[in-house]
């Protein structure tokens, strides 16, 4: 391993191209504040938003930690890799077996919901029938991807700053309208906790868009851990005002399974409009970070000879962009239980093999970075880490299995 601190990077099938900070962040944000966001009120509603407020930081420093330990591993690997390819070569082929389904079972799970949530969206603000509208969706949505890295970092940067600014324009009219009342999100019942902590971890879903960071920063490695935790605090403050907005308005037996629609209901056509367009904005970014990140999975999964190979990528994005259109009208998939289920299993993958992969890079790394994990990756927080999640998924078995109480 060499001991300087020199960036050495090979082009392997994935190429370099720059990033800078807020471009980096703002695909974390963008790739997390999807579907998961939309759906956090109507999981949490019978828990409350205290006990959701409480898992979001846990949830929230817990992915942070492991996003971290990622960004350690492609800093220690001169190639630029996915996940499959650093879980291959620190974890060996199961890791990386493991990782690739995690992968593709999250980003297809997400882009399922997009593809449904932008049809009845579009369907009705014009008034056309919902394949159409997700459409119009996904067109544009899959040409982003189509142009790689760069083309979503700056995609990402422009439409997430108008969701954020168009977010806070809603959640400060909830709170000034006169309508709001905060004590009826101020409750707790710990009978439905524990699920809403599976949801909170699939609202954190930007792990795998790390290496993909990691590439666009090798030139400013010490900004990749800056802008994977502000894209995370930005992320988690978000997470935690769109429920309390929704359920003060509404109150707990009213809340709508899509946020938007409670807005729209409680605050009348313009609330039903920009609420909508945030939506869309949310669902748009997020297919951008997500369906990227699938992409360049499947290319290094593969061993593909290059990302930028126009028959690769060809073959690549129908993989990313087919299957959720045809699953999203099968009729077979349920909005907040595909977040459930993505968010768990998901998350016990990715609790355990960022930790293998950091502790094996350490000692079988190419290089020195001139940044590292501090003692967030001590063996204690990573054991911590896995058991919580691993507790998580076991109770989703026994709530599936109709033996513990579901949150919903």
């Amino acid at each position: 391993m060499s001991e300087n601190n020199t960036v050495v990077t090979e082009e392997g099938a994935l190429s370099v191209k720059k990033l800078t900070f807020w471009e980096a962040a703002m695909i974390i944000v963008g790739a997390n504040i999807g579907s998961g966001i939309l759906g956090l009120a109507y999981s949490s509603r019978k828990a409350g938003w205290p006990i959701l407020l409480m898992w979001l930081i846990i949830a929230g420093v817990c992915t942070t930690a492991s996003m971290l330990y990622v960004a350690e591993t492609t800093l220690r690997t001169k190639k630029p890799m996915q996940l499959p390819g650093l879980a291959e070569r620190y974890v060996g082929k199961l890791g990386s077996v493991l990782v690739f389904i995690s992968v593709c079972a999250n980003s297809i799970g997400c882009m399922i919901s997009y593809t449904n949530g932008s049809g009845n969206i579009l369907s009705e603000l014009l008034g056309i029938s919902r394949p159409i509208g997700s459409l119009l969706f996904t067109i544009p949505a899959v040409l982003v991807v189509w142009f790689g890295l760069k083309a979503t970092g700056l995609a990402e940067k422009f439409i997430s700053t108008g969701m954020i600014v168009l977010l806070a324009a809603i959640i400060g009219f909830s709170f000034l309208s006169g309508k709001a009342d905060i004590s009826q999100a101020i409750y707790t019942n710990w009978t439905y906790a524990v699920p809403v902590f599976n949801v909170a971890i699939f609202c954190y879903i930007a792990q795998y868009a790390v290496p993909e960071l990691a590439r666009g920063l090798r030139h400013d490695a010490k900004a990749l851990p800056k802008a994977v935790t502000m894209g995370m605090l930005i992320t988690g403050i978000l997470l935690a005002l769109v429920p309390l907005a929704v359920i003060s308005l509404t109150g707990p037996e009213n809340v709508t399974e899509v946020a938007t629609l409670a807005w729209g209901q409680a605050l009348g056509t313009w609330a039903f409009f920009v609420a909508n367009l945030f939506a869309l904005c949310a669902m748009m970014s997020s297919y951008w970070a997500v369906g990227g990140s699938m992409l360049t999975n499947i290319v290094d999964m593969f061993k593909f000879k290059s990302e930028n190979h126009t028959p690769t990528r060809l073959i690549s994005l129908a993989c990313v962009g087919l299957p959720p259109f045809l699953l999203a009208y099968s009729g077979l998939v349920s909005f907040v239980d595909a977040i459930y289920l993505a968010g768990t299993f998901g998350g016990v993958i990715m609790s355990i093999l960022p930790a293998l992969m950091v502790n094996s890079a350490r000692k079988n790394g190419d290089m020195e970075p001139s940044w590292k994990c501090g003692w967030y990756s001590a063996h204690w927080v990573q054991i911590l880490i896995i058991v919580l999640f691993c507790a998580a998924a076991v109770y989703a078995i026994f709530d599936l299995a109709g033996l513990l109480p579901s949150a919903w």
